[in-house]
């Protein structure tokens, strides 16, 4: 007899195995780095179509069990990257599958979706539009037989420091009474002329800054929240940055940063306030980050919603790094 007939045609699983040498649980095994095309759809019924990253994790809570079905995890983000829409009651199914095919190993699954959502916005006031990126974070988590969602977003804007126009108004202030020093009647088209020459005596800085969001959904939330969190937080911070600007653009975008100067700590309790008054939002954590052009260090303010089980400045402190590492 052929020595190479006995050999069995059945390929080795050694995922079967007891784990008899080291027993223990762990929190999340799975994979990153996974690339797909997905298509996103949001609350107002906006899609979106990107290249995304993403992550998936299952739990081990057999401490006899050597590992994970990885294949099962990838090909199901697949097939759900390429036959569906990314909604909320999607994620909810695809969880649902994955731990399917994980029992008696998995009773927690996760997915984190990292991808850019592109958004037309129209010029301050010219008819010009155009396109900007919003890096977003989409994760979903099955966990204790509870399903939530949380967004992360990063919104840019910019920011001018208070301090400097203050500094800059006194500049012109005195440059002023020395020009104009022991007059005692001035008219006004002088003054309106004199203002044209020297208004630009001194120039308060300002720098590109950025939001960075993570906020997890109420229950009863069934949709997308995207745009409008977008909205929301380019209203509360009044500054947004701009795609297509022409003269007039560019000098409405002077006036707004002069009319809303904001420290690192007026932008973040300027957002706080408006999450607050979210009725879609459970929890929230926010950093603000002032890329500072009078320093060569940024200017950072940190907060969260304050809940007692709730997320922690220190537990999500890396947030914000991750978006500015991955550039989405």
């Amino acid at each position: 007899m052929n020595s190479f007939a006995l050999i069995s045609n059945t390929l080795p699983d050694v995922t079967q195995e007891k784990n008899t040498s080291l027993s223990t649980t762990l929190d999340w095994v799975g994979m990153k780095g996974i690339n797909a095309p997905i298509t996103l759809m949001d609350k107002s019924g906006h899609t979106f179509h990107d290249n995304a990253s993403i992550q998936v994790y299952v739990n081990i809570k057999d401490p006899q069990a050597k590992g994970i079905h990885m294949s099962r995890l990838y090909l199901l983000v697949d097939e759900f990257t390429h036959n569906h829409r990314v909604t909320i009651q999607g994620l909810d199914d695809l969880l649902v599958k994955i731990l399917h095919t994980h029992v008696g190993i998995s009773d927690s699954a996760q997915i984190i979706i990292n991808c850019n959502v592109l958004l037309q916005r129209a010029a301050l006031k010219s008819d010009n539009t155009g396109w900007k990126s919003y890096p977003l974070k989409v994760k979903a988590v099955y966990h204790d037989n509870i399903f939530s969602v949380e967004l992360g977003i990063q919104v840019p804007y910019s920011s001018s420091c208070p301090c400097s126009a203050a500094l800059s108004r006194q500049l012109l202030q005195q440059a002023f009474e020395q020009d104009f020093l022991g007059a005692n009647a001035i008219d006004k088209s002088t003054v309106s002329e004199w203002l044209l020459k020297n208004g630009s005596l001194a120039i308060p800085h300002s720098q590109r800054s950025y939001a960075d969001l993570w906020v997890k959904l109420n229950e009863h939330v069934n949709a997308l929240p995207i745009i409008e969190l977008i909205n929301a937080c380019e209203s509360a911070l009044k500054t947004p940055v701009q795609t297509a600007v022409k003269r007039e653009d560019e000098q409405e975008f002077a006036r707004l940063n002069g009319q809303h100067q904001q420290f690192c700590e007026d932008a973040a309790r300027q957002l706080k306030i408006m999450l607050d008054a979210q009725p879609n939002i459970q929890d929230y954590w926010l950093q603000v980050d002032h890329q500072e052009s009078l320093h060569a260090h940024d200017a950072v303010a940190i907060t969260t919603k304050g809940l007692k089980n709730g997320y922690h400045a220190q537990m999500l402190f890396h947030c914000a790094n991750d978006f500015i590492a991955h550039k989405l």
